[in-house]
């Protein structure tokens, strides 16, 4: 059984990808004990990240510069809030035929995240035996 989920990226500088997801996503940002490393918390998501300066920078992994998506109770709120920060956003928000309304951001550091919200009871997938 799985308990819980934290997410593990590495960002080049820490400091400023702390006050991205403070400022712009509303995560709360506690510090662990090590200080190449810090937590990010928002309601049922953990991020936990750490200072690699000398990485491949995300911006330049393509697709693989996505590591999370995050299911939320408003993706419209959300999706106003992202934009009036002036982040960038890398899918528009719309909703679509897997049963969600969802959009694309980039982050501060160049990783990709999906923000979406359920459109209905059933979703439009069925597990593959």
């Amino acid at each position: 059984m799985i308990l819980d989920t934290t997410f593990v990226i590495a960002v080049p500088d820490l400091e400023r990808s702390a006050a991205f997801y403070r400022d712009v996503l509303g995560f709360e940002i506690a510090e662990i004990g090590d200080r190449g490393w810090r937590m990010f918390v928002r309601d049922a998501c953990t991020i936990m990240a750490g200072e690699c300066r000398d990485a491949i920078p995300p911006r330049n992994l393509g697709d693989h510069s996505y590591y999370a998506y995050l299911g939320v109770d408003d993706v419209d709120a959300y999706y106003r809030r992202v934009c009036e920060s002036g982040t960038e956003v890398v899918k528009d928000l719309r909703d679509e035929p897997w049963g969600m309304r969802e959009f694309g951001l980039r982050t501060a550091d160049g990783h990709r995240i999906m923000v979406g919200t359920r459109l209905g009871p059933n979703p439009a997938y069925r597990l593959v035996e």
